[in-house]
């Protein structure tokens, strides 16, 4: 676990998180089976809102870190909801693991040319943002500490 946050230190994890947010918030609308976008799905929407909200909790752990007293609880409660938020990521990362083990058993059908490149580039960033935002959960301990809860009405 050091050496992971060694090799993914704060400010690249920042880099990083923002930078695979915006694709897949993209992807999110990818129909992978039709290569078409859908954007009259409501379950795209949730995913994409999901995201805003991993955004927004990386915005309070950079106030956090510049004033440390002020935006305590605000950003505990945001990395409580980040922790249901990973097991959403988890989620999607085994769906789409599970329709790129089906191009096996759908091979006789016609299927986009694009299904297993486009699949295991939206594959390989969600594996990268559980990383990564595993990451943050550990460098949040380290640089910031405990959150005190004594001090939860101040």
């Amino acid at each position: 676990m050091k050496h992971l946050l060694q090799v993914i230190t704060w400010k690249k994890c920042f880099i990083l998180t923002l930078s695979i947010l915006p694709l897949l918030i993209i992807f999110s609308f990818y129909g992978l089976y039709t290569n078409k976008f859908y954007f009259l799905k409501i379950d795209n929407y949730i995913f994409s809102f999901l995201m805003i909200i991993h955004a927004w909790f990386l915005n309070a752990l950079y106030q956090l870190e510049k004033e440390p007293h002020i935006h305590m609880n605000s950003t505990r409660n945001l990395e409580y909801t980040m922790y249901a938020i990973f097991l959403v990521y988890l989620f999607k990362i085994s769906e789409t693991f599970y329709i790129l083990l089906s191009y096996f058993d759908y091979s006789d059908l016609v299927l986009p040319q694009t299904f297993l490149p486009v699949g295991l580039v939206i594959f390989g960033l969600q594996f990268l943002l559980l990383i990564v935002t595993f990451t943050t959960f550990k460098h949040r301990r380290e640089r910031i500490g405990p959150y005190r809860f004594d001090k939860v009405h101040e």
